[in-house]
């Protein structure tokens, strides 16, 4: 019946605005969703969460203290270049060795370094990837998101980590930017400013890499922001400047301090919406597409990634 999953997105999208369901839960209602049906709205889906999930975060902003959020931003500087270029040299190792074909690895490689999909967006215009080295690299990464994001909470629990290590340790290692904020949420407060924080700083990096990688592929660096041979325009994360705006409200302007925890609360219930929306783009068909050598490269440097920086954390040569 064709209008059954139609119903069922609409009632599952809308219950996940309640607060009723909790972020993991509303993920694996949403993989549970797209692997059980044709999504109905897939395209709009697909917009729906890049906006949704950037709002969300700007909403984030009105309950973060801009003092506590600089301490945070500046003392991971270090740790997340250094998390950065390792990521990028054994991605690129792992890649040849598995022989991953076309830009599927620089992708899967780019968007475990950063920030998930929101590096494969702008990369892949760059190398000119066609849709299924797309499809491929974001099917990778979506997988590992979701399952980071039920995992990384019982196994913080079960290693006692202090919220502020936890934080630390999910914007090191987990992909997107939702799933950071959702598996913090679960652990507290604390752990959702460092987390959300130390992640958005190091979603500022697409915009290095990028203009690196359009200079190697096309030879053109004399302009910061210049046209790869595709026309295709590096795009700033502007949504990460609208957070500190937030943040700066939040901390000094004292006249709003009725209205910021409520904007704040939306922004979670907002995230708690995208991850349904990521979910549901998960079909049987992506994970076919993924194949196992793109699908164990990911694997493979995402647990290199996740090991070593907890490792780090735990012995106490990173912290905040």
């Amino acid at each position: 019946m064709p209008t059954l999953p139609k119903i069922i997105f609409v009632l599952a999208l809308a219950l996940s605005f309640t607060g009723w369901l909790s972020p993991p839960i509303a993920l694996t209602v949403g993989i549970l969703f797209g692997l059980s049906f044709r999504h109905p709205y897939i395209s709009e889906s697909r917009g729906i969460a890049r906006t949704l999930l950037q709002s969300s975060v700007v909403a984030l902003g009105f309950g973060m203290n801009l003092h506590e959020v600089l301490k945070a931003g500046r003392s991971g500087f270090l740790y997340t270049a250094l998390g950065i270029s390792f990521a990028l040299l054994a991605g690129l190792a792992l890649g040849k060795l598995l022989r991953v074909r076309g830009n599927s690895s620089f992708l899967i490689t780019a968007g475990t370094a950063i920030c998930g999909g929101s590096a494969i967006a702008a990369i892949g215009p760059i190398l000119q990837a066609d849709e299924e080295e797309m499809a491929v690299s974001l099917g990778t990464i979506f997988i590992l998101n979701s399952v980071a994001l039920l995992i990384f909470p019982p196994i913080g629990n079960a290693l006692h980590l202090s919220q502020s290590q936890f934080g630390l340790w999910a914007a090191l290692a987990i992909h997107d930017t939702s799933s950071v904020v959702g598996a913090a949420t679960k652990c507290g407060p604390q752990a959702l400013v460092i987390g959300t924080t130390v992640k958005l700083a190091r979603a500022l990096w697409i915009v290095p890499l990028a203009l690196a990688t359009a200079a190697i592929k096309h030879k053109r660096s004399q302009s910061i922001f210049a046209k790869g041979d595709n026309g295709a325009r590096i795009q700033f994360p502007w949504f990460i400047l609208f957070f500190i705006f937030a943040a700066v409200v939040n901390t000094y302007v004292r006249t709003l301090g009725h209205i910021t925890p409520s904007l704040f609360a939306l922004g979670r219930l907002g995230l708690t919406a995208t991850l349904f929306l990521i979910g549901s783009g998960i079909s049987r068909t992506t994970l076919k597409e993924v194949g196992w050598r793109p699908l164990l490269l990911g694997i493979l440097l995402w647990l290199a990634v996740g090991l070593s920086s907890l490792y780090f954390i735990r012995t106490g040569f990173i912290s905040l």
